[in-house]
């Protein structure tokens, strides 16, 4: 049985004011639980049916309530719940410029939509990048649904928030790396010269790379469209955000 208390604490954490206030998160779905429970994020409730409860092992250290599914549609974001519910700490660690050095890291210069930050980060987790740097105006990488999105990735990937014209100074003033930047008007990725380290910085969904990040850009890059006809009406749209992510991070690792 949950109670109305828990109910609201639930449903409270569905708001970043009180997610930042709780330092808590929620994750819903059998995989992603899953996923939590064996990483290092620290996983403090447990909400979950009778089935989900006996087929799982959970440390003791877990608050753990077995609840109904009507019940668990009361605390649940999703159109249609899942058998569990984890209420988890929002990990801290430890963030230095220098950790960016020799490797590949995505910068998300205000990427709004929670469900393309999550399948950001998914696909950082598939092809080995490790940090995930975003704008102070991106969606909140513990936003409900971005945690859905990313599938458990969250658990592995470190998103960090930054201010990014001094982030970018920064980085340059330590690092002779590129920074690499998605834009309609840039080279074409399958015959640009892409280095095995440095910044892959990926624009908002409709305004692209704002003006404060640009001028900080050394290397644009786009990805050429192929049509093979051509209405009165127009063309294909530019690509969604993070299927736009996922070529370039192919292109960069196939290399």
């Amino acid at each position: 049985m949950i109670s109305k208390n828990q109910i609201k604490f639930v449903n409270s954490l569905k708001q970043k004011k009180y997610r930042e206030e709780q330092n808590l998160f929620v994750a819903e779905g059998n995989k992603i639980v899953k996923e939590l429970l064996v990483s290092s994020i620290v996983v403090k409730q447990v909400y979950a049916t009778s089935d989900f409860m006996r087929n799982n092992k959970l440390d003791h250290s877990i608050e753990r309530f077995e609840v109904k599914e009507n019940e668990l549609e009361r605390i649940s974001s999703l159109v249609t719940s899942n058998e569990v519910l984890a209420v988890c700490e929002v990990p801290s660690f430890n963030f230095a410029i220098e950790s960016l050095q020799n490797k590949l890291t995505l910068v998300l210069d205000e990427i709004k939509d929670p469900g393309n930050l999550g399948t950001i980060i998914r696909m950082a987790d598939w092809f080995g990048i490790e940090t995930v740097v975003c704008s102070l105006h991106s969606a909140d990488c513990f936003n409900a649904k971005v945690v859905q999105a990313t599938m458990g990735s969250i658990s592995r990937i470190k998103v960090v928030y930054k201010e990014l014209a001094s982030f970018f100074q920064e980085f340059t003033l330590m690092n002779q790396d590129p920074i690499y930047g998605a834009l309609l008007g840039g080279e074409n990725i399958y015959s640009s010269k892409l280095t095995k380290s440095g910044l892959i910085v990926i624009g908002n969904e409709s305004r692209g790379i704002s003006e404060t990040a640009l001028p900080f850009i050394t290397h644009q890059i786009s990805i050429p469209s192929f049509f093979y006809y051509k209405t009165e009406g127009g063309e294909a749209e530019s690509l969604n955000a993070a299927i736009a992510t996922s070529i370039i991070c192919s292109e960069f690792r196939r290399r």
